[in-house]
């Protein structure tokens, strides 16, 4: 996307061209945009101009000219880039499977290859203001609904020339005067100024833009103001139904349906209703190309049913065997499911395509990691590595990896590399946290902790590693606050149970440790160390009679470091009562 808007059009090897596929280009690369973005491919028209004897009529059809294109079809060139709803998750536009990413010319429906969308109207998001708003802002105008359409990009721009400085004023002066030929405040000058004036975007924030949805009084507060970045995940993502935004309606028709579908679940925007949508615009179009299978596939896995989604990734790659992202999802889903001969068969599959693909490479290395191939794994996270080195899971993974083959220094090696690439990257951070703890630089264990507590403060897992680092530190105070507070954001962690049930042991608080207990046997009613931890903390207030069943029931059970200490302690308590 970024490409397309800001670049001419460059060449793509095979296989990059189709959905899904990463984006690769083939040197040398354009160097801009150039004639062709507005007046489609040039090639006809040269050989034309340069053919002798040619008229001068058949020299100029050789070529797109915008002036001579309907009202619609010569804004869609201005729109095809100017115009994004949000860079939010939402999506904001979907490509037309049965297009290329660069397909689109001038003078064709900008329909038949892309789709842009909207949140809901009673969502309140309308009035938003964003980098790439101008025809989205310039469409909420007043002066654009009552000129019926009239009123377009050309009217103010000329996409030849830019004007600058008071040359710029005195352009869009006579720009507005051509509608208002009157004001209400004397002399016309600097009309933008006031009525479509420079503010801080909400998504780019260290940026200003023009607001192109001209109103009669400027828009309250200060617009220069420094803004906060925004991050809509989480609980703050938006939640609620994507609607069409452009073109304004589409014709009804089975493939029409599948889009709509499909833009509800792709930011799992409004995934419940999307997969119901799409579940049945599919239903009735049993021809639909398998980006819609797999598109359904990727939204049931969103929603916790893999069961119903490895089906539906199959009848993708039944449907066309091609298609590397349908494979490489399959045999994600299949790893994720636990069936990883099949997961590898499926990542070797989208491989052979001869697609250069790094996350398929990685899910190799991670299915290998499963297989407990470490070598294997190894050599597949550097194959990834070396076609994406920007790529940051790889090189977190490569270091889970080292770390469980014993070689902690690469491990280190490897999850400071991913740091370096996303610095805000939380799992590595953690997962750096606690190797560099478990060699003794609770310094830097500390730093990485804090870091990654910062980023996610709602990190159970986090909490808990860091419990236990410093636990080993001997800081169990901080180790306590820790636990607890990682079972506040997550009640049913039963590891962070049984680790503060011990540290409270260790404190001799046998009540407070008793209920720790409690809470990992309501979790793991079969758990030899909860038993037994708990009837350690029984014995320590005092309760014998309390603590036996449970003695005995870890005596029975299969830890074997929790059954020998339940042995050992029944063998002493029935010492004591002879």
């Amino acid at each position: 996307e970024c490409m397309f808007c800001h670049n001419g059009y460059p060449r793509i090897p095979p296989g990059h061209e189709r959905p899904f596929a990463e984006a690769v280009y083939v040197d040398p690369l354009p160097e801009g945009i150039d004639c062709s973005r507005c007046h489609g491919p040039g090639e006809a028209h040269v050989k034309a101009a340069s053919a002798a004897g040619a008229k001068r009529e058949e020299i100029r059809a050789a070529i797109v000219n915008p002036a001579r294109l309907s009202r619609e079809r010569r804004e869609e060139i201005c729109i095809q880039c100017h115009l994004e709803t949000t860079s939010f998750p939402l999506p904001n536009s979907l490509p037309r499977y049965d297009r290329g990413p660069f397909d689109y010319r001038p003078g064709e429906p900008l329909s038949s290859a892309w789709l842009f969308f909207d949140h809901a109207p009673e969502a309140g998001r309308g009035d938003k203001f964003e980098i790439v708003n101008a025809v989205y802002r310039l469409r909420q105008s007043k002066c654009y609904v009552e000129s019926k359409g009239a009123l377009e990009c050309r009217a103010c721009h000329n996409p030849h020339d830019v004007p600058r400085g008071e040359q710029a004023v005195r352009h869009y002066d006579a720009a507005c005067g051509n509608c208002h030929a009157r004001t209400s405040h004397g002399p016309r000058t600097g009309c933008a100024d006031c009525h479509m004036p420079k503010r801080r975007t909400e998504d780019v924030v260290h940026s200003l833009a023009t607001d192109h949805r001209i109103q009669r009084n400027q828009p309250a507060g200060d617009l220069l103001a420094a803004r906060a970045e925004r991050h809509e995940t989480g609980e703050q993502a938006y939640r609620g139904e994507v609607v069409l935004h452009y073109p304004p309606r589409l014709a009804p028709s089975p493939e029409n349906e599948l889009y709509l579908g499909l833009a509800q679940t792709i930011e799992e925007s409004n995934l419940k209703g999307g997969i119901a949508r799409l579940s049945a615009a599919l239903s009735r179009y049993p021809a639909a190309r398998a980006e819609f299978h797999a598109g359904l596939a990727e939204a049931y896995r969103a929603g916790g049913q893999l069961e119903r989604a490895v089906p539906l990734y199959r009848e993708a790659v039944r449907r066309d065997p091609k298609l590397v992202f349908g494979w490489q999802q399959l045999g994600s889903a299949l790893r994720a499911g636990g069936q990883l001969e099949e997961a590898s068969a499926a990542l070797k599959r989208a491989l052979a395509l001869g697609v250069k693909n790094a996350a398929a490479w990685h899910e190799l290395a991670l299915t290998y990691r499963a297989q407990d191939k470490m070598q294997d794994a190894v050599s597949a996270m550097m194959q990834a590595i070396a076609l994406d080195p920007d790529l940051p899971e790889p090189h977190s993974n490569l270091g889970n990896i080292f770390l469980e083959s014993g070689d902690g220094g690469r491990a280190i090696a490897a999850f400071r590399e991913a740091i370096r690439i996303q610095p805000d990257y939380v799992d590595a951070h953690g997962n750096l946290a606690a190797v560099l703890a478990a060699n003794g630089d609770m310094e830097g264990a500390r730093d990485h902790f804090d870091t990654a507590l910062r980023l996610r403060p709602r990190n159970a897992g986090t909490r808990y590693n860091f419990a236990m680092a410093l636990g080993r530190a001997g800081e169990t105070d901080e180790a306590q606050w820790q636990l607890e507070q990682s079972l506040k954001d997550d009640p049913t962690f039963s590891d962070a149970h049984l680790l503060l049930g011990d540290l409270l042991l260790a404190r001799e608080q046998g009540q407070a440790a008793a209920e720790r207990f409690r809470q990992a046997l309501r979790l793991l009613p079969e758990s030899g160390r909860a038993h037994g931890g708990l009837a350690s903390a029984l014995l320590m207030t005092g309760d014998v009679q309390g603590a036996l069943p449970h003695l005995r029931k870890a005596a029975a059970g299969n830890d074997a470091k929790a059954r020998d200490k339940a042995r050992e302690l029944l063998r002493q308590l029935d010492v004591r009562r002879r």
